[in-house]
């Protein structure tokens, strides 16, 4: 029973960071704040995370092993049903990612956590993402690559490069696009996936 406790105890430690780290940002969030909102004392916030800069890598953490997840075995289902294809392979690194922005659990203040990331300029957190998911970004390359074999390395990472920084508004959905009445989550997401892909298919192939 105690590990279950302690699952919940972190779980709402997590979860009240996330919320503040959207609302107000790394710097503009105290550990105070978190314990308030999670209902807990520091020395839980301690026990589980032992400093701040612990507890917002595991906020990306508990999202992102996830998504890593799924977008590596979308790759490789790609890699083996389309061989040589293109256009799989950026929908196994697209889909993953809107469907984590779409979840309901906190999807969609975790994308405003990846917009303060960006606006903040974290070097920490940045480090900590290239160390724990810099190998899914180069198994994309590796299979980008493969497919276009005349594209040099430095264009290869500028398109995908922008490619991310695409899937990041796209996450959002603060765009010109908005979902029509009538049009469900889903498949307002399908709909933004396909179109995601095929402009980013176009950028790679030019």
């Amino acid at each position: 029973m105690p590990t279950t406790v302690h699952f919940s105890t972190k779980d709402r430690i997590l979860g009240a960071a996330e919320e503040l780290f959207a609302q107000y940002g790394f710097s503009g969030t105290s550990l105070r704040q978190v314990t308030s909102r999670a209902d807990v004392n520091i020395a839980a916030v301690n026990y589980h995370f032992g400093s701040k800069e612990n507890l917002v890598n595991e906020v990306f953490r508990r999202r992102m092993d996830d998504m890593s997840a799924h977008r590596l075995e979308a790759l490789k289902t790609a890699i083996k049903n389309h061989p040589g294809e293109l256009e799989p392979i950026l929908a196994a690194f697209v889909e993953p990612a809107l469907a984590m922005a779409q979840d309901r659990h906190g999807g969609g203040a975790f994308i405003r956590v990846i917009a303060r990331a960006y606006a903040e300029k974290n070097d920490g957190l940045r480090k900590f993402l290239s160390d724990q998911y810099g190998h899914v970004l180069r198994e994309f390359a590796k299979a980008i690559a493969g497919c276009m074999p005349g594209l040099t390395k430095e264009a290869l990472y500028w398109r995908l490069d922008f490619l991310s920084g695409a899937l990041t508004y796209a996450m959002a959905d603060f765009g010109l696009i908005k979902r029509p009445s009538g049009v469900s989550e889903s498949a307002h997401r399908l709909h933004a996936a396909e179109e995601l892909i095929r402009f980013a298919a176009a950028g790679f192939k030019s």
